[in-house]
C-alpha cells in the first residue's frame, strides 16, 4: 500500500513564520513511498519524513512510484516524481527586502518549480540546473524531466527530429507551464533563460518547451509542447495510486 505523508497549509506556514538560519533551506511537505535524504541533523542518508528541515548541499532521492515536495523558507514550492535526485545548492532570502535566490540541481527525474512571492518582486535570480544546462527563471512556473523520462516524452514531439540520439543520463526537457500568480495578466509574463555551452535561449509564453539532448548537440526550441506531452510530464508528478509501487 502506498504511504502518503503530507502537512496542512496552516502547519507549514507556522514552520516557515521561523526565520531561516545558516544551517536549513526549508522542510519537507510531501513525502509519498521511499524518499532518502541527507540533513545537517541527519548526515546518514535515512528516509524522509514529513517537516524534516533540510540543509543546502544536502541529497535527496525518490524511488519508484514516489514523490517528495519540499517548500522553502520563502515559500518556494519544489517537486520531484519518482526515481529523482536533487540538491539545493543555494539558497539567499531577505524577507526585508522581498528578495531572494534559489539554485537548485537535478541530476535525474521529473521536477515542478513554482516560485515564492519574493522572487516575483526580483526574478532571474533563481536558477535550476540539470547535468548539460541551466535554466534560468522569471516568475514562472518551470516542469521538466532529465533522462530517460525527457527521451520518452521528446519522441512524441514533431518538433523534434526522429533520428535524434539523446543521452539517457543528461538529457533535459524544460517547459514553462504558466506565470508565477503574481504576474499573471501583467506585461511581463514569466519567462526562462535555458543555456546549454554558451547558447541561451530566452523561452517567453506558456506552453513553449525546450530539449538538450546531450553535451555538444545544440538546443532544440522553443516549440510548443503537446497536449500528450503536457500530460505526461504532468503524469510525472502526481501522487501515485494507492497500492504502492509495484
Amino acid at each position: 500500500m502506498a504511504r502518503h505523508f503530507s502537512i496542512s497549509a496552516t502547519a507549514l506556514l507556522a514552520i516557515l513564520s521561523v526565520p531561516a538560519s545558516a544551517q536549513t533551506v526549508g522542510v519537507s511537505a510531501v513525502v509519498v513511498n521511499d524518499v532518502r535524504m541527507t540533513t545537517q541533523a541527519d548526515p546518514v542518508v535515512h528516509k524522509a519524513v514529513v517537516k524534516e528541515r533540510f540543509s543546502l548541499g544536502n541529497d535527496i532521492t525518490t524511488g519508484r512510484a514516489s514523490l517528495f515536495q519540499v517548500l522553502l523558507h520563502d515559500r518556494t514550492s519544489f517537486t520531484v516524481g519518482s526515481n529523482a535526485r536533487i540538491k539545493v545548492d543555494r539558497f539567499v532570502y531577505d524577507p526585508s527586502r522581498s528578495t531572494s535566490s534559489v539554485g537548485l540541481s537535478v541530476v535525474k527525474g521529473a521536477f515542478r518549480f513554482i516560485p515564492g512571492e519574493p522572487l516575483h518582486a526580483n526574478p532571474g535570480q533563481s536558477a535550476i540546473r540539470t547535468p548539460i544546462a541551466s535554466i534560468n527563471i522569471r516568475g514562472a512556473i518551470v516542469e521538466g524531466a532529465v533522462g530517460a523520462d525527457a527521451i520518452r516524452i521528446g519522441r512524441g514531439e514533431r518538433a523534434i527530429p526522429a533520428g535524434l540520439k539523446p543521452d539517457p543520463e543528461t538529457a533535459s526537457l524544460i517547459f514553462l507551464r504558466s506565470p508565477g500568480a503574481s504576474v499573471e495578466g501583467s506585461e511581463r509574463p514569466g519567462a526562462i533563460d535555458m543555456t546549454l555551452g554558451y547558447i541561451t535561449i530566452t523561452v517567453t509564453g506558456s506552453g513553449k518547451a525546450m530539449f538538450a539532448p546531450g553535451a555538444g548537440q545544440p538546443l532544440i526550441g522553443p516549440f510548443e509542447l503537446s497536449a500528450s506531452g503536457s500530460t505526461a510530464l504532468a503524469d510525472l508528478l502526481r501522487k501515485p495510486r494507492r497500492g504502492g509501487p509495484g
